[in-house]
C-alpha cells in the first residue's frame, strides 16, 4: 500500500496580506456576523467561494471533470474544492474538516406561551451550551424558513429575546451554585402580553422579518444567536471575543487556505465544513453521513478512477480535522494535565488523546510539525487529564468513514461552549498559515 502523501517540503509564506493579524482578524469578525446559524455560514462560505470564481455544483447534475475550484451546500454543511491541473485517477486529497453548527438553543414547532405577563418561546438545547452564558444577552433568531413551495429562506430577527435570570434578592444563595433547569430556566421572553396584537406569534414575526408570507411558512430550524459584537480587548489587543468560535475559526482558516491553495498541486485541496458535529455528527449533512464520501466519490470518478483506483488515492491522502480545544483556565489549572498545559498565544495545538476521541498519531503529528514549521508558527500539545476525560471531533468519525490519515488539530479557546468565547488573535491567524501550508505543499 502507498504511503500518504508527505508534508509539504517548501517554504509557506509567513504573513501575506490575507494572513496580517490585523485583516485576518478582521475579516474573520465580518465572517461571523455573517455567519448566525450554519446554513448562514455555509451560504456564507458559498458566497465568497463564488466571488472567487468557484463554481456552485448541484448534486442532481452531472459534473464537468475539468480543474478548477468547485462547491456544494448541503443543508448547512458546504463541501468545496480545487481540482488541479494534471491531476489523475490516483491523485490524493488534502481535506480540511470542520463544523458549521455551534451550542445553542433550537425553537420547537409548538413555542408560544406566556407567563406574568410576558410572551415567551419554548426553545430545545441544542447541543451542549454552557447555559449561564446565555443568560441576560440580546439574542436574535437565525436559520432557515422553509416554505409551502420548497423554497428556502435564511432568516434573521435582530435582537428580540432574552432569557432573564433571577434575581439575587430572591435566590440568595445564587453565588454559592447556579442550577438551571433546561425547561424551566431557559425559555426567552420577547415581549408583553398587553402590548402584543391577537395571535401574535414569534415564527411569524421572524417570516416576516424575511419578506416571508407567515401563511406560507411549512417549516423552521431557528436557533437563539448572541446579537454581541466580536470584539478585541487585553493588553495589545491581543485578545478576541465572540460567539461561535467553536468553530466558526476552523471554517474560516479552511476557507482562507482554500482560496490561497494552488491550482498545480499534487493533490485536490478540500474544505468539508460539517453541520450537526454538535450533536454527535449523525445526519445527511454531518461528518457521520455520506456528505464527504459522496463528494469525493464523484470527484474521483470524474478523473476516471474505479473503486481500485479511489482507494489508492485514499490511501495516499490527510484529513486535518480542526476544531477548538481547551488552553489552561488560570482559575482552575487543576482541571488539566500538570504537564502539558497549552496555553493561550502559545499556537495552534495537536490534539491527542489514547483511546482515539481524537484521530492524531506519530505520523499525524510528524505530518502537523512540518506543516506548522513550514507556516513559521508554533504548535502546542493538548491531551486530557486523565481524570477529565476529553470530547471527541469529527477526525475519527472521518477517518473511520473513509479510511484516510487523519490528525486532530485546533486553536486554543478559554470558555468553550459559552454563548461568548475566548481567543488569541495570534493563534487565530496561526491556524490560518497552518492549514494554507497544508494545502500549498510542493507540488
Amino acid at each position: 500500500m502507498p504511503a500518504p502523501e508527505t508534508a509539504p517540503q517548501h517554504t509557506a509564506p509567513q504573513h501575506t496580506d490575507a494572513l496580517h493579524t490585523d485583516a485576518y482578524v478582521d475579516d474573520f469578525a465580518a465572517f461571523v456576523q455573517a455567519s448566525p446559524s450554519s446554513y448562514h455560514a455555509a451560504a456564507e462560505v458559498a458566497r465568497q467561494l463564488e466571488a472567487a470564481g468557484f463554481e456552485r455544483l448541484d448534486e442532481r447534475d452531472e459534473w464537468a471533470a475539468t480543474p478548477g475550484g468547485r462547491l456544494v451546500v448541503r443543508d448547512g454543511a458546504v463541501i468545496a474544492w480545487v481540482q488541479p491541473e494534471g491531476a489523475t485517477p490516483t491523485t490524493p486529497f488534502r481535506i480540511l474538516g470542520a463544523h458549521t453548527d455551534s451550542p445553542s438553543f433550537k425553537l420547537k414547532p409548538q413555542h408560544a406561551s406566556s407567563t406574568g405577563g410576558l410572551l415567551q418561546a419554548g426553545v430545545e438545547v441544542y447541543g451542549g451550551p454552557l447555559l449561564n452564558s446565555w443568560l441576560d444577552r440580546e439574542l436574535e433568531l437565525a436559520g432557515r424558513i422553509v416554505t409551502v413551495d420548497g423554497a428556502e429562506h435564511l432568516v434573521r430577527t435582530g435582537p428580540m429575546l432574552r432569557i432573564p435570570q433571577l434575581a439575587i434578592h430572591l435566590d440568595r444563595d445564587v453565588n454559592k451554585g447556579l442550577t438551571l433547569d433546561k425547561q424551566r430556566h431557559t425559555q426567552p421572553i420577547w415581549g408583553t402580553v398587553s402590548g402584543a396584537p391577537a395571535g401574535a406569534d414569534l415564527l411569524a414575526e421572524a417570516a416576516r422579518e424575511a419578506g416571508i408570507d407567515p401563511e406560507s411558512v411549512a417549516g423552521h430550524d431557528l436557533l437563539l444567536v448572541d446579537t454581541q459584537a466580536p470584539a478585541r480587548f487585553g493588553r495589545d489587543n491581543a485578545f478576541f471575543a465572540s460567539a461561535r468560535m467553536d468553530n466558526l475559526t476552523s471554517v474560516y482558516a479552511g476557507l482562507v487556505a482554500l482560496l490561497a491553495a494552488p491550482r498545480d498541486a499534487g493533490h485536490v485541496s478540500v474544505l468539508a465544513a460539517f453541520d450537526h458535529e454538535e450533536l454527535g455528527s449523525e445526519s445527511r449533512s454531518g461528518a457521520s453521513g455520506p456528505a464527504l464520501e459522496d463528494m469525493l466519490v464523484r470527484v474521483a470518478a470524474g478523473l476516471g478512477a474505479g473503486e481500485v483506483e479511489r482507494r489508492r488515492a485514499f490511501a495516499a491522502s490527510w484529513i486535518l480535522s480542526s476544531d477548538a480545544g481547551h488552553a489552561v483556565h488560570p482559575n482552575y489549572p487543576e482541571r488539566h494535565d500538570p504537564a502539558n498545559q497549552p496555553v493561550l498565544g502559545g499556537g495552534p495545538l495537536l490534539k491527542l488523546n489514547a483511546n482515539q476521541r481524537y484521530a492524531s498519531d506519530a505520523v499525524g503529528a510528524a505530518l502537523w510539525a512540518e506543516v506548522c514549521r513550514q507556516a513559521g508558527v508554533p504548535t502546542q500539545a493538548f491531551v486530557s487529564n486523565n481524570a477529565i476525560p476529553c470530547g471527541s471531533t469529527i477526525g475519527p468519525l472521518s477517518a473511520t468513514r473513509l479510511g484516510m490519515r487523519t490528525v486532530d488539530v485546533g486553536p486554543p479557546l478559554l470558555s468553550m461552549h459559552s454563548a461568548r468565547e475566548l481567543a488569541h488573535v495570534d493563534d487565530l491567524v496561526a491556524l490560518g498559515a497552518a492549514v494554507t501550508a497544508f494545502f500549498a505543499p510542493a507540488a
